[in-house]
């Protein structure tokens, strides 16, 4: 008699834990950014929507992350890039981003509540955002933080409207505008290197 059993196909498809780990999960080297391929974004879903609305709480959420599903679905084109701080196997640090005409636009943030995580998630962005091709739509208490660690604020409002070409802004002046985002008006200051 012939045996059809495949023992990885059952334990992929039921999900079973080995060592108390999930057979599908990825070991993420420790302090070091990594990308998470598309093709396991719906993997890290929880985990990604988790660390966005741990960051974004103090201001009532981040208005394009409402639920999971927007990690995969209305936000499914972004990149994201996580980094694992401490001796639990879940990153404690998140970057989004999206690949614009004007370069590598972050869109989002995470992190865990940590300090650590905070921190690693800051100084990742201002070190990319001091580069050519990388830039950032800002506000409030980020907007700040940026600023006190040097990262420039993009103050001419022809560059600005170039950048967000295709987007309607009210320029209020002082590299400052408002505009619609997520289906709600934002005052905000583009910052970083933008390719122009």
């Amino acid at each position: 008699m012939e045996n059809n059993f495949d023992l990885r196909k059952f334990l992929t498809e039921n999900k079973l834990t080995l060592n108390s780990k999930n057979i599908n999960e990825i070991d993420l080297p420790k302090d070091k950014w990594v990308p998470i391929p598309s093709s396991e974004l719906k993997d890290y879903e929880d985990e990604i929507f988790n660390l966005i609305s741990t960051a974004y709480a103090p201001i009532g959420g981040h208005p394009n992350y409402r639920s999971v599903g927007d990690v995969t679905g209305s936000e499914g084109d972004a990149e994201y890039e996580v980094v694992d701080l401490d001796d639990d196997p879940e990153p404690d640090a998140l970057a989004v981003s999206k690949i614009k005409p004007a370069g590598r636009k972050y869109t989002a943030s995470g992190h865990d509540g940590s300090k650590a995580g905070k921190s690693q998630m800051v100084n990742y962005k201002v070190n990319l955002l001091k580069r050519q091709g990388y830039y950032v739509e800002a506000s409030g208490k980020m907007k700040d933080i940026l600023l006190a660690k040097g990262v420039e604020p993009i103050t001419d409002e022809e560059t600005v409207r170039k950048v967000l070409k295709g987007k309607e802004i009210e320029w209020l002046g002082d590299g400052e505008y408002r505009r619609m985002i997520g289906g709600e008006m934002h005052t905000k200051v583009l910052m970083g290197k933008p390719n122009v």
